[in-house]
């Protein structure tokens, strides 16, 4: 099946523990439709560049699937109909990378990791 990478934004008015169920909610209807969660990160509430429906802020949140298109597609639907999300971005990629994303790592290893290049 091809591999996705998710990332989306909920409103800042949300709890953690809110914004965290809508993860396990997409999750589920992802299963539904013959896909999979591979991985989930939970980025918490971070600063936009710009002003989305007179918010300034956001719950960011990060999924690695294995799942069918019409499993992302109906996925998608349902983000965007869904009152507490704000933007939506699915990428298609040819694997999912080891480790935690660049947003969870700390940051001597990312300098670390530019200093090589």
């Amino acid at each position: 099946m091809p591999l996705y990478e998710h990332v989306f934004i909920a409103r800042q008015d949300l709890s953690n523990a809110q914004a965290e169920s809508l993860i396990e909610h997409f999750g589920t209807v992802l299963a539904d439709n013959g896909g999979k969660v591979v991985e989930n990160e939970y980025w918490g509430v971070k600063t936009m560049a710009y002003k989305i429906n007179k918010n300034r802020k956001g719950h960011y949140a990060f999924l690695r699937t294995d799942a069918p298109a019409p499993a992302v597609q109906e996925m998608e639907r349902l983000m965007r109909l869904h009152d507490d999300v704000m933007r939506v971005m699915t990428i298609k990629v040819d694997q999912h990378e080891e480790g935690p994303s660049v947003q969870m790592q700390k940051r001597d290893e990312r300098d670390s990791r530019r200093e090589r290049r």
